[in-house]
């Protein structure tokens, strides 16, 4: 009865007001299903809120949204400062004041523990509130098997998100997180067949178009369907191009093709985007179009330049251990090791997969690419050991392919490793 009560309730009497909330929402949604836009999507969808609130001071919804929004841009990594907290902080007071027991606001509540402070037991405390109001409603269901990821809780993680698929069928984030979650635990092919769900429903959109081949290439290094893919994007125009540069880039690298390496480049925005879910500036894939060229001075003026923006980077967000990491690995292509190891190592220690089950995995990986980098070779495979056996950690299609471990390549031991992953005898 409540949840139809609340459904039959209207949020707001201004209707410019909710159609701003709309607005920011489908921006919201449109960012998750498009990864390339999301950080500015973000940014948009709080002008709107901001605007909704503001002709509506009691527009609870809005203010949950708002909330959403800004953790959003904190835990992605976009703006990771306690100011960005602090405005996620606001507008969860606000809806506590608004309405301390609607379903909404416990909602809000566990998105601001898990999202700005990575506080589980909070979160999970106010989704159980929250799930007394909203018995079904699949946001709920869907942040219990996120939570559940970050807390190495892999089965009940598969178990909470298929069932906020059931849901909420026809959601395409959703339908993403539950291939993201069999793709970190390489049920490869389960995985491709939830991307094809996802792409059903946005037939469209670039990412979509290109999940199904990125999970191949991860699944068995098999990069032709993904080349294909995106060659047929790039070719719709430059918007399209900029939307995939990034798999365009890394596939180049992979590829080792100077050439499509550029011109995935030119269509990379000048901020930046992620590589191994670490947020590098634009002048970084200089470095790296400027090493694969064999062109030294240019790659080395290049990462210089990237080290400078990264470090204002970690000087700024001094607890982001994915900040530091990105500076370890910029430092390690300068051939600086003691710097690199300082920086890789403490961001390890800052995040270790007890305190987050996945990027403390990717951050030890991180570690092990920094290692094979600066030339070591023991080290690295030690990391490798151990990571190669956990969820979240790298696929046989990154160590078959990426660059980064050429230095690795002959030794028994790092072709163990990647024999370990590969694709199974008798499988598609």
């Amino acid at each position: 009865p409540t949840e139809k009560n609340a459904i039959g309730e209207r949020p707001t009497s201004d209707i410019a007001a909710y159609d701003l909330y709309l607005k920011a929402k489908e921006l919201l949604y449109e960012g998750f299903v498009n990864p390339s836009r999301e950080r500015e999507n973000d940014f948009k969808a709080v002008q709107l809120l901001d605007q909704a609130v503001a002709r509506d001071p009691a527009f609870l919804l809005a203010y949950c949204q708002l909330a959403y929004a800004h953790d959003d841009i904190y835990f992605s990594n976009y703006d990771p400062t306690e100011t960005r907290l602090a405005l996620a902080e606001t507008s969860v007071k606000a809806a506590v004041r608004l309405q301390p027991d609607s379903g909404e606001t416990h909602l809000a509540l566990a998105i601001h523990f898990y999202w700005g402070y990575l506080n589980y037991d909070r979160a999970r405390e106010e989704l159980a509130k929250a799930q007394r109001t909203l018995p079904n409603n699949a946001q709920i269901v869907e942040f219990l098997g996120l939570i559940d990821r970050r807390q190495g809780r892999w089965g009940e993680a598969v178990q909470n998100l298929e069932r906020a698929v059931d849901l909420d069928p026809r959601n395409a984030n959703t339908l993403f997180d539950v291939a993201d979650t069999y793709i970190k635990l390489r049920r490869y092919e389960e995985a491709i067949v939830v991307a094809y769900r996802e792409l059903a429903l946005q037939p469209r959109s670039a990412f979509p178009r290109v999940f199904p081949a990125l999970i191949r290439v991860e699944a068995d290094a098999n990069i032709a369907p993904l080349r294909a893919t995106l060659n047929t994007i790039e070719a719709e125009g430059p918007a399209s191009a900029a939307e995939v540069s990034n798999f365009s880039f890394e596939l180049a690298l992979r590829e080792r093709d100077p050439a499509a390496a550029a011109r995935a480049l030119a269509n990379i925005p000048r901020e930046g985007v992620e590589s191994h879910d670490f947020p590098y500036p634009h002048v970084w894939y200089e470095g790296l179009l400027a090493k694969l060229r064999q062109d030294g001075p240019a790659a080395h003026a290049a990462f210089m330049a990237s080290r400078s923006a990264a470090e204002k980077i970690v000087r700024a967000q001094p607890g982001s251990a994915v900040s530091l990491t990105a500076l370890a690995l910029i430092d390690a292509e300068l051939g600086d090791k003691e710097k690199a190891i300082q920086e890789g190592r403490t961001a390890c220690d800052m995040v270790p997969p007890t305190k987050d089950a996945i990027v403390g995995v990717l951050l030890i990986t991180n570690l092990a690419r920094i290692y094979a980098l600066i030339g070591e070779t023991d080290l690295p495979l030690e990391q490798l050991d151990v990571v190669s056996k956990r969820p979240a950690g790298p696929s046989y299609g990154e160590l078959r392919l990426g660059p980064e471990w050429d230095s690795l390549r002959g030794d028994p031991r790092f072709e163990k490793i990647v024999a370990s992953l590969g694709p199974k005898k008798g499988s598609p």
